[in-house]
């Protein structure tokens, strides 16, 4: 390790296959924690090349325990996050309208390191136990139209440097690899990511997949819509600038979208707006980014059919019905 940082300090960026045997041997603990400390730091102060990318992600999907859901045609909805906004858990409320609205989904998601709350600090809130069995997947996919595949449970490899991220507490490249390792393989991805050049990265490898996906940037750096401004959409058609203006929805004041200040206070957001209690700037980011979830999934639909099925999957109630199927259980918390 010690040549490898010797290498990156020199301000020299690391080839595909060197990459990928890096993040083997973190993987597997062959380095001490300071050392793999001073790795992951090293890229918060420099931009990862196209090269290590595609490195990191191969030795994470080489690594990975592989779910076949093939036949379901599920789609992701997954985050960078690392975006210090600390927004209410718009990709996770949007998974839930998706499958609402009858597009499976297989949502890719972890612990909040950087933010308060992450996709699988919420659901543990509600009193999902994560699996990694594919017949459990299958019933869930089955009876609510979505499964959920917590990180660490398929990616075990990765133990070793889980505490070190908590420790850090900000985002590391991992960040930008998490939606690009979902075990499923799905053909079908909506991606946001927090940094613009970090989009083109994502439009470039994901272009040469035969995926349907949209990776999605507000300019003002969030890594989802977030109606706050324009975003960039990149998809196989091309990419274009929206503003809320062109979904038909107003602007977004940030404070608008905070998640809280705990996890409590953040599925307190979400079930309101599942709910149909959200207040209107909450629902038209959630309708949003559902929308294009479901334009990426079949673009010929048109994107003003798919942000109206959106907000009828969440108006009507079946994206709420969705969560209560996938949660399995009466929901134990209260929220008074």
């Amino acid at each position: 390790m010690k040549e490898i940082l010797n290498h990156l300090t020199s301000y020299k960026s690391l080839d595909k296959k060197t990459a990928r045997e890096v993040l083997i041997n973190l993987a597997k603990g062959e380095y001490n924690h300071s050392q793999m400390a001073a790795f992951l730091t090293t890229y918060m102060m420099r931009n990862i090349t196209v090269e290590e990318l595609e490195g990191f992600r191969d030795a994470m999907l080489e690594l990975c325990v592989k779910v076949d859901i093939e036949e379901y045609d599920a789609i992701d909805l997954c985050g960078t996050g690392g975006d210090g906004k600390d927004t209410f858990n718009i990709s996770t409320l949007s998974s839930f309208v998706v499958a609402g609205a009858g597009q499976n989904v297989a949502k890719h998601g972890n612990n909040g390191v950087s933010s308060v709350c992450g996709s699988s600090n919420l659901l543990a809130y509600f009193g999902y136990e994560f699996t990694n069995d594919k017949d459990e997947l299958k019933r869930a996919l089955d009876e609510s139209g979505i499964c959920f595949l917590h990180a660490p449970l398929f990616h075990p490899a990765m133990k070793n440097i889980a505490p070190i991220r908590m420790e850090l507490g900000v985002k590391t490249f991992f960040n930008m690899l998490g939606p690009m390792v979902n075990p499923s393989f799905p053909n079908k991805q909506i991606v946001g990511v927090f940094d613009l050049a970090l989009a083109r990265l994502y439009g470039y490898l994901y272009q040469q997949s035969n995926k349907d996906f949209i990776i999605i940037h507000s300019l003002d750096g969030y890594d989802e819509i977030s109606l706050t401004g324009p975003f960039k959409a990149i998809s196989n058609r091309g990419e274009k600038v929206y503003g809320p203006v062109d979904l038909n929805m107003a602007g977004v004041d940030p404070a608008a979208l905070s998640g809280g200040v705990d996890i409590a206070a953040s599925a307190k957001v979400f079930y309101g707006v599942l709910n149909g209690e959200g207040t209107k700037a909450q629902t038209d980011v959630v309708v949003a980014n559902a929308g294009f979830a479901l334009y990426c999934a079949n673009m010929d639909k048109g994107l003003d059919n798919a942000l109206e099925e959106a907000r009828a999957s969440l108006l009507s109630g079946k994206a709420l019905q969705a969560f209560k199927k996938f949660i399995n259980k009466k929901i134990a918390v209260s929220f008074n």
